[in-house]
């Protein structure tokens, strides 16, 4: 499989994917959360779609890109969503921030303008305890604004 841009061979294809991730390549973005894939703290993208990666069999991802929260951005240049995240203060105990960030990442490639109900729907499916859905919420709007703005100026 490819992970983060890198091609990647692991011998525990039985394992979940989340376990490889974190125990095998050192990945610690997505986190262990149900173990059911109902919480989204384990998401990640496959072949750029958001997937609960604690349910999917690694032998499942074979062959297929793999995108970890680490493989957004970088230190030096965030993905706007993640820059988003952090202007809009929109953690606090961060558990959920990377399933969050990676379904709101995985709704803008597919809609590059979704309204307030389709963001909240989207999200509806990760849990976040610490009670920070407003600032979520405004970290998506911001990143939304972001990257309409990036899509104007690559177009110019």
């Amino acid at each position: 499989m490819n992970v983060n841009g890198r091609p990647v061979s692991v011998p525990r294809t039985s394992a979940p994917l989340l376990q490889v991730l974190r125990n095998d390549l050192r990945l610690n973005g997505p986190k262990y959360g149900c173990g059911m894939g109902q919480c989204g703290a384990c998401t990640v993208h496959v072949d750029g779609v958001a997937t609960r990666s604690c349910v999917v069999p690694t032998s499942g991802v074979a062959g297929r890109l793999i995108t970890t929260l680490e493989g957004l951005g970088s230190r030096d240049a965030w993905h706007p969503v993640q820059a988003a995240f952090e202007d809009a203060q929109a953690a606090q105990c961060g558990y959920c921030l990377n399933g969050m960030v990676m379904q709101a990442v995985a709704l803008l490639l597919r809609e590059s303008a979704p309204t307030p109900q389709l963001v909240k729907a989207e999200l509806s499916g990760n849990l976040c305890r610490c009670g920070t859905h407003v600032e979520i919420l405004k970290a998506v709007e911001l990143a939304v604004i972001r990257m309409a703005s990036l899509q104007t100026v690559s177009e110019e």
